[in-house]
């Protein structure tokens, strides 16, 4: 018998309730009818049925002054129930503080999924001016040191699999758009253990981060820290922040199970 391929189970008005769902990922936090019908190529009537029916189960909820809709409550317990069960989140957790409370910087806990960088966690400084949160972002992997790890670890054709799909928009006068020189860094990503961005994503702004790696080597996860530039210098980004910053994401390796110096990252 021949085994048949799990897509062809897929059913459709399923999958365009996710597309919905899916929709409200970007930066406008309320989306309409017309605007949603547009962008995932629908029929309004189809796009209305599903906002209805997601409605009655408290994953969107309809702005009564604009007529417009917004994640609901549903969608937000859906998340934190990822958040409790994923064991990556409560190995990184104290080393986030750690690290917060030793740099007095925010310190973020990221996964890639997809071509995309997506921030799970983070533990806020008590700093007066801070940097806005990016948790819940979703942010391309050129530009952030978080993502530049994230393909310097993961396997060669991964890589350059997410660089083919990418639009490497440049965001700021020093981000890397060249793809040949972000190749570059990636060797040397691997053999600093870490990454900084220079203010590639956001003039004024600058990170390092580091891989979290399982027990076969594999990266799962990063560690990173991000302040003001006028804070973050480079000579204490060598001297101060980029050892405390591998030592936290070896820390939370060694939970994970990764052995130090047993080899196997990135991916092979």
């Amino acid at each position: 018998m021949v085994k048949r391929q799990k897509s062809e189970y897929i059913i459709h008005s399923v999958d365009h309730a996710f597309d919905v769902l899916e929709a409200f990922r970007g930066s406008d936090p309320e989306v309409g009818v017309t605007q949603l019908s547009k962008l995932l190529n629908l029929h309004k009537n189809n796009v209305f049925r599903i906002l209805a029916t997601l409605e009655s189960r408290g994953y969107v909820e309809q702005n009564p002054k604009t007529g417009n809709y917004r994640l609901g409550l549903k969608a937000f317990e859906a998340g934190q129930a990822y958040l409790r069960h994923t064991n990556l989140i409560s190995v990184s957790q104290p080393c986030m503080m750690a690290l917060t409370a030793k740099l007095r910087e925010n310190a973020y806990l990221s996964v890639l999924r997809g071509d995309y960088v997506f921030y799970l966690d983070e533990s806020i400084s008590d700093q007066k001016i801070q940097v806005v949160s990016r948790l819940g972002s979703r942010v391309a992997p050129h530009c952030t040191a978080t993502g530049k790890v994230f393909l310097a670890f993961i396997k060669t054709e991964e890589a350059e699999a997410i660089l083919q799909h990418l639009d490497l928009e440049r965001l700021t006068p020093n981000t890397i758009t060249d793809p040949d020189l972000l190749r570059k860094e990636w060797e040397s990503i691997r053999s600093a253990g870490f990454a900084v961005d220079r203010e590639e994503w956001n003039v004024g702004l600058k990170c390092v981060a580091a891989p979290i790696l399982d027990y076969y080597g594999k990266v799962q996860g990063c560690i990173s820290v991000s302040g003001p530039a006028n804070r973050m210098s480079m000579e204490r980004i060598k001297k101060e922040i980029s050892p405390e910053v591998t030592s936290q994401a070896r820390e939370a390796s060694r939970k994970m199970g990764y052995l130090v110096g047993r080899g196997g990252s990135p991916e092979e």
